[in-house]
């Protein structure tokens, strides 16, 4: 009988422990484990985004990643952008441009947004569609959603990127096809 691994990690910016068991995907932990529900499983086979996640400075299909691997680790989801103010400009956004439809994809859509953001706040349209390329949505096509992470990227402040942001890579070696 296989045994549940304990697991830390900080989740959201919270510092978080809970047991998995070491052949269950991140996406699963996610949902089934913690409760937290707004990250979306679309394929289960890291071929449509639904599911995107941070993992430290990278963005993941945490359909593709284990619980366990989280040891250690920061993890963003969507739950973690908008804060007790309010709404993450991006989510705003998303609302503002009419970005969603069924809302299967926007969890993803967001994070990864988010994270491309934080690298490169003012990326072009180009830039912008490359990156999120491996998100899909089978509802809005993609302009309302380019429109809305354009939108908050022209108002953002220039950040300076820290080194590991400026060797982060889009898609892990194994994550994405």
């Amino acid at each position: 009988m296989v045994e549940k691994v304990h697991v830390r990690t900080t989740l959201n910016g919270e510092p978080t422990e809970f047991l998995v068991y070491p052949y269950q995907s991140l996406l699963e932990t996610l949902r089934e484990v913690i409760g937290l529900t707004g990250t979306k499983e679309g394929c289960n086979d890291g071929n449509c985004g639904a599911c995107t996640v941070q993992v430290d400075d990278r963005i993941v299909d945490s359909c593709l990643v284990l619980g366990v691997e989280v040891e250690g680790k920061k993890v963003t989801t969507v739950e973690g952008l908008a804060t007790p103010a309010g709404l993450h400009p991006l989510q705003q956004a998303f609302l503002e441009e009419a970005s969603l439809q069924c809302g299967i994809c926007t969890p993803g859509f967001l994070v990864a947004s988010k994270a491309l953001l934080d690298r490169e706040p003012k990326a072009d349209e180009h830039r912008i569609r490359h990156w999120l390329a491996g998100n899909l949505c089978r509802c809005t096509g993609y302009d309302k959603i380019i429109r809305a992470v354009q939108k908050v990227g022209a108002t953002s402040k220039p950040a300076r990127a820290t080194a590991a942001q400026a060797t982060a890579k889009r898609r892990p070696a194994g994550a994405r096809k």
